[in-house]
This record gives C-alpha cells, sequence and structure tokens, in this order.
C-alpha cells in the first residue's frame, strides 16, 4: 500500500543568517532550501566588537523565519508538511515579559541592546563568569558548574543574565523571565505561555547548569548568593526540560498562517544548531562531530551507563539526552574557527573600504563592484597561496584565541597572538599560521577527551568550513593524524532538525532510526599526509608552549578585579 507523502522542516539559525530545509520524513531527500541574511546583524547594529558586544534583534529572526519557511513549503502540497523543528546557535538568552513577548519587540526597548538576545560570542559577562566559578566553589553547596566542565563561561545562560541585570536597571524591571532563543521560538510558533512551554533538555544542561540529580536547575539559594536580583527567576523558569524527538505542540493559528502551514503542523523541542548538526553527522558512539563555521562546537555521545558518574573537565558540558535521546552528549569547541580567518580578510581587506572611496579614477559603482569581487575572491586565493608555503621558510606561529578560548578549560579573557614576523613575513604566510592555529586548538580538544576517558574512534566534519575549504580539512587532517569524513548535506543542522521534526511527528520512530532513514551519508574523506604529520606535531608543541607564555603573561581587566578562579575540576 502506498504511503502518503509526508515532509518535515528543520529550521536552523546561525549567527549570520536563518535557513530552512524541506525533507521527505521517510527518505531524506531534500526538497527545497532556502536562506535569509539577518538585515539588522548585517549592518552590526546593536553590536560593539570592542567590548565584545554581540546583540541580535528578534525581528531579524522573525523576518528570517517567516521568509524562509514560506519559500520553502510552496514546493508541496501544504498538507503533507507534518512537522518542524528549529534549532539555535547558543547559549543565547534574551528577556521576556509575563506574556512571553520578547522584550525587543516593544517599543520602548526595541532599540536598547540590552533588551536584545545575546549572541553566544557575545563576552561582555566576563566578570559575572568569573564571579559563578568562584562562588560555586566556595558558596557551601553543591557545585552547579561540575557537569559543565567545571568552568562556566561568558557565552552561556547565567553569566549573561546576570550582567544585563546589574547593568540595566529598566530592562531587569521588565524582564519577568528569560528564555534561550530555541525556547523563545518554540513559544512564539505553538502560541503557549511561559508556564506550559517545553523549555529544551540540550539548551538548559549544556548552559544553565541544569542537572537532574539537583532537581533541574541551580539552587534559588546558590542564585540569589550570586546575584540577589536573581531572586525568584528559578521560579519563572523551569525544572522540566524535554529531549528534541518530543512535540512541544502544533503551529498556532497565527504562526501557520504566517507560515503558509496548517495548525497540524507538529512543532518539535527546540535544540542548538551544533547537536541538530551531530544528529546529520550520523554521530553514533564515540565518533566526534565538529560543525565548523564562524566557531565549531565539538559534540561526543556516548552510553551514559559507560560514563557513568564521572566528570569530564574543562569541556563545555555533558547532559543525558541533548544529542540522542538515552545517550550522555558532550560539547567541546572552539570560540573562533571561520571568524579567525574572516577576521584577517577584514584586515586585507581595509583599503577597499577606507582607501578605495577616495579614488578620483573609479566611479562609485566601480569600487563597489570592485569591493564586491575582490572579497568573494580573497579567501580562495589566501588558501591557495598559503597551501603553496614551503613550511621550511615560514616560522609563524598563531594563537586562535581572538574570541578566547572556549575548549579546553574556557578562559574567554584570552587574546589571540603571532610570533615570528620578519620583513619576509607576507600574507599566506601569515594566514597559514592562522589556519594551522585553529586546527592545533581542535587538536587540543580531542586530545583532552581522551585523556579523560573518552576515546575519539572517528571525526567527522560538516559546516561550511568542513564543505568549502579543502586546505582547512587538509590541514586538519595532518594536525590531527587522523582521517576526517565530511557529511554530504551542505545544510546539516538544518537537516538534523528535520530528522527531530519527523520523529516528533511520528513518521519516524526514534533518532537513531531517522538518523538510518534520513541520512545523506558522506561525500568525501581526507586522510593524514604523512609528510606533514611529524611536522605539525612539532609546532603543535611550539603552540602550546607559545599559548602558555601568553595565558600567564596576559590578564583581562575583567580577570583583574574578580575573584580567582580555579583552573579546572580536580580529576576524578
Amino acid at each position: 500500500m502506498e504511503q502518503t507523502p509526508a515532509y518535515v522542516i528543520g529550521v536552523d539559525y546561525g549567527t549570520d543568517s536563518v535557513r530552512a530545509l524541506l525533507v521527505d520524513a521517510r527518505t531524506g531527500t531534500e526538497v527545497a532550501q532556502a536562506v535569509h541574511n539577518y538585515a539588522r546583524w548585517k549592518t552590526g547594529q546593536y553590536c560593539n566588537p570592542t567590548k565584545n558586544q554581540f546583540r541580535q534583534h528578534p525581528l531579524d529572526y522573525i523576518e528570517g523565519l517567516e521568509t524562509v519557511v514560506r519559500r520553502v513549503a510552496q514546493q508541496v502540497p501544504v498538507a503533507q508538511i507534518v512537522g518542524l523543528a528549529v534549532d539555535t546557535t547558543g547559549s543565547t538568552p534574551g528577556p521576556v515579559n509575563a506574556d512571553g513577548v520578547a522584550l525587543g519587540m516593544l517599543p520602548e526597548f526595541a532599540e536598547n541592546p540590552n533588551a536584545l538576545f545575546v549572541l553566544w560570542k557575545d563576552h561582555t559577562a566576563l566578570a559575572e563568569a568569573a564571579e559563578i566559578n568562584h562562588k560555586a566553589r566556595t558558596w557551601g553547596g553543591e557545585d552547579f558548574t561540575k557537569f559543565e566542565g567545571g568552568i562556566y563561561s561568558s557565552e552561556w545562560f547565567w553569566a549573561k543574565i546576570t550582567h544585563i541585570l546589574r547593568e540595566d536597571e529598566a530592562v531587569a524591571k521588565a524582564a519577568y523571565s528569560w528564555m534561550e532563543h530555541c525556547d523563545w521560538l518554540t513559544l512564539l510558533l505553538t502560541g503557549g505561555t511561559l508556564e506550559t512551554v517545553k523549555r529544551s533538555r540540550c539548551a538548559a544542561g549544556h548552559k544553565a547548569m541544569w542537572h537532574a540529580s539537583w532537581d533541574g536547575l541551580p539552587a534559588e539559594e546558590f542564585l540569589t548568593h550570586l546575584e540577589p536580583k536573581l531572586a525568584g527567576l528559578r521560579n519563572r523558569l523551569s525544572n522540566e526540560t524535554y529531549t528534541s524527538d518530543e512535540v512541544a505542540g502544533h503551529l498556532s493559528k497565527e504562526w501557520a498562517g504566517r507560515l503558509g502551514l496548517t495548525t497540524d503542523t507538529v512543532v518539535a523541542v527546540g535544540t542548538f544548531d551544533a547537536h541538530a548538526g551531530a544528529i546529520a553527522g550520523e554521530i553514533e558512539a564515540y565518533s566526534m562531530v565538529k560543525v565548523m563555521g564562524t566557531s565549531t562546537c565539538d559534540i561526543v555521545v556516548a552510553p551514559t551507563a559507560e560514563v557513568g558518574d564521572h566528570l569530564v573537565a574543562g569541556i563545555c558540558g555533558q547532559v543525558d539526552g541533548s544529542v540522542i535521546p538515552g545517550m550522555l552528549g558532550l560539547e567541546a569547541g572552539q570560540s573562533a574557527f571561520g571568524d579567525l580567518l574572516a577576521w584577517f580578510r577584514n584586515i586585507v581587506e581595509w583599503p577597499l573600504h577606507h582607501v578605495l572611496p577616495h579614488s578620483k579614477v573609479l566611479t562609485p559603482e566601480l569600487q563597489a563592484a570592485l569591493r564586491e569581487e575582490m572579497s568573494d575572491a580573497l579567501l580562495v586565493k589566501l588558501s591557495e597561496a598559503a597551501a603553496a608555503v614551503n613550511p621550511e621558510e615560514s616560522h609563524v606561529l598563531a594563537l586562535d584565541w581572538v574570541n578566547g578560548r572556549r575548549t579546553p578549560d574556557a578562559n574567554q579573557a584570552l587574546k589571540g597572538a603571532l610570533m615570528n614576523l620578519t620583513m619576509g613575513t607576507n600574507a599566506p604566510q601569515i594566514f597559514r599560521a592562522l589556519v594551522e592555529a585553529i586546527c592545533y586548538g581542535s587538536k587540543q580538544i580531542v586530545e583532552r577527551f581522551e585523556a579523560e576517558g573518552i576515546p575519539v574512534k572517528q571525526v567527522i566534519g560538516i559546516g561550511g568550513v568542513a564543505k568549502k575549504s579543502q586546505f582547512v580539512m587538509q590541514t586538519l587532517a595532518d594536525v590531527l593524524d587522523r582521517p576526517i569524513k565530511i557529511a554530504v548535506s551542505e545544510q546539516a543542522p538544518a537537516l538534523g532538525a528535520a530528522m527531530y521534526a519527523a520523529v516528533a511527528a511520528g513518521i519516524q520512530s526514534d533518532v537513531q532510526t531517522a538518523q538510518k532513514a534520513l541520512g545523506s551519508g558522506f561525500a568525501e574523506t581526507y586522510t593524514p599526509n604523512p609528510a606533514r604529520v611529524a611536522d605539525y606535531a612539532a609546532r603543535y608543541a611550539q603552540y602550546q608552549a607559545f599559548g602558555k607564555f601568553v595565558e600567564g603573561a596576559t590578564l583581562g581587566e575583567e580577570e583583574r578585579h574578580a575573584e580567582p578562579v580555579e583552573a579546572s575540576l580536580p580529576r576524578n
């Protein structure tokens, strides 16, 4: 008997854009995709990079959602679209009123950066993160950081909220509660309430110190010990969390109309982009899926019974069910990956934006065309030239900490650095050193997992860098001295979200079955070049020594005034 066609939509919110992927929920055939760049974010509104302030307006999210979902939904009969799931970057919390309306949607807060969503890469809460770490160890009760690698980061939920509450009295008074981006979208789409919305296990566990062993979120006594303005917030959140294969609800009448769908469409519980990407990357026990874009998230899953009570020090988190229900999800990552290479591109492009406009020869139209052409070609040409550099002729060494260090042992106050520059150093040599640095940072993560008793049996790459840069991927394979498989899907997190939606809608029985049925397989494998492995091992040792020197010699202003923080959890 022929089955009725069924389709699901995965919606993936990245740092710069949102994309939707329409997928056949039975076969995994990718029917249509659409991408929308955030308009306000693109022009740098509400951001101050010199202060590491990165905020996003909820209107960017809403406009993008309507655009991409409507575009893909038009490709099949609307009644056949049975499910939808959303993934977002994280931790990206935002304040909401008692009705769940994001404060940035209200006229009085529409232009206030503190009332918007605080993007994952925002590091304005360095001092608050240091304070959380110190008080978690000294307040006399449970150490609520112990399942998050033992070090809480300024990139995460409680640090950001505490910072905003202290900085902006108007927002502090107006914010009835706070929501992760993925949870707020779930609330928006289903038309629920703050009391009934199903919050993401993935988001709460990895970033908000949620754990079942202490009945959910950190104790009220600890939160008010940290900051009295946090009083009562715990009760306005939720101690109950849900895995992303579960039904959060159905599209509300309003949002079914706005998206061109029906109220029969199931909405799955939200999740984070890296974890959805790991699902699409066909992650299995002790695989590491590296989600490589502006930053990296490195996801490993392991049987919960095998890890037991072992605490993995210095990573971002270990949460039961955050990737595959019934398995432990472990997360690590780098705060800058593609962002580091984009930073260098912006440095090289400076004359295009500041000298070219003064040209007396070129018209403004020709200037704009030249800027666009050169910008599009720059990273490609730099990669080609860097790949041709003879390592024996260039000893430039870089640290990849331009946005701090996420793993191992989070320290967002750290800064990037270069050494061994000479009068003969050129742009391709520096670019090559930056590529090597992000690969050395990846190697440190693999080594930390294995030193902590979590073997990494295979490495899988997904994301923009994995798909587009052969030079970066070959360098990574050489540095890790491991093969790296590249997933076929161009939109892996969106595909992973679609897999969750297929389970929530009842088309697939569970996440692992959905992986097998909807997985797109692997496009290619990068294998280590034996001629490079030994050289990179020597340069990696230099990278580690350079990192220790810089870490010991630099101290951020926030750290100078913060209470001392232990380096990591004791090994157990």
